[in-house]
């Protein structure tokens, strides 16, 4: 991105972004509520698109222009909500072949292959979710839900997983089980990009912090750097106390 600006109805959101995320990298994008991160990646998986000025440049995987179907086979996209209102009478396999097709559930048009269900059942043992395949996803916890979509993100084998407020809603349990999830997806290879205002979603394979505030990138660097109280408090504009414990940390 360079010089991006991006508006939601009659409101600019993003200001002269600019910024090179590349593939395969784990990043967390950490700011307020507000301050524009959930528009960022919705212009990244083109969603939203950037006001057109001289100077704007938006490129992703090389290319100017997507198809977004085409897009989604490269970045896997997991949101809080659910995909449809059929999502939730779907059991989970179903629900994560249905990545497949960007469906709710597998309708009965859509052709689904025995290498399909193969590269399914794969992601749900890789989320350690084998157990929900046969579960309907409306039964299942907070938790359960977010494993079963990030599952359905990942059966594309995308290049970058792409997560938006991951751990909101989850427990004490269901976080911790998310942030076990990320650490293996990282080191399968797949990169990472997260939006969160938690610092204890930002786990120890990310090692890049870009903090945003009031639709502008307010830092940008290694982790270790950025993540110290007088940024933090910068940022967020209060006093922030913080707590490293086996690479990731913790504030209050």
């Amino acid at each position: 991105m360079h010089d991006v600006s991006v508006a939601r109805g009659d409101n600019v959101v993003l200001h002269d972004i600019s910024l090179r995320i590349a593939t395969g990298e784990h990043a967390a994008i950490l700011g307020p509520n507000g301050c524009g991160k959930s528009t960022l990646i919705k212009t990244i998986t083109c969603q939203c698109y950037p006001i057109v000025t001289p100077t704007t440049e938006l490129l992703l995987l090389g290319r100017k222009r997507w198809d977004v179907s085409q897009l989604r086979s490269h970045l896997g996209v997991v949101s809080a909500e659910l995909p449809g209102e059929r999502t939730p009478v779907t059991n989970g396999l179903d629900a994560v072949t249905a990545g497949f097709f960007s469906a709710s559930t597998l309708w009965p048009n859509l052709h689904v292959t025995p290498e399909m269900r193969t590269r399914a059942r794969e992601a749900l043992h890789l989320m350690q979710a084998e157990h929900l395949a046969q579960k309907l996803v409306g039964e299942m916890s907070a938790g359960e839900q977010r494993r079963i979509m990030i599952a359905r993100a990942l059966v594309h084998q995308p290049e970058m997983l792409l997560l938006d407020e991951p751990s909101n809603a989850l427990d004490l349990a269901a976080q911790r089980e998310l942030r076990d999830a990320l650490r293996r997806v990282a080191r399968q290879g797949v990169g990472i990009l997260m939006v969160t205002h938690h610092l204890a979603d930002i786990i120890p394979e990310i090692d890049r912090v870009i903090m945003m505030r009031a639709g502008r990138i307010f830092a940008d660097g290694p982790k270790r750097e950025l993540i110290a109280p007088e940024t933090l408090r910068a940022l967020f504009g209060v006093e922030v106390s913080l707590v490293e414990h086996d690479g990731a940390w913790h504030s209050w």
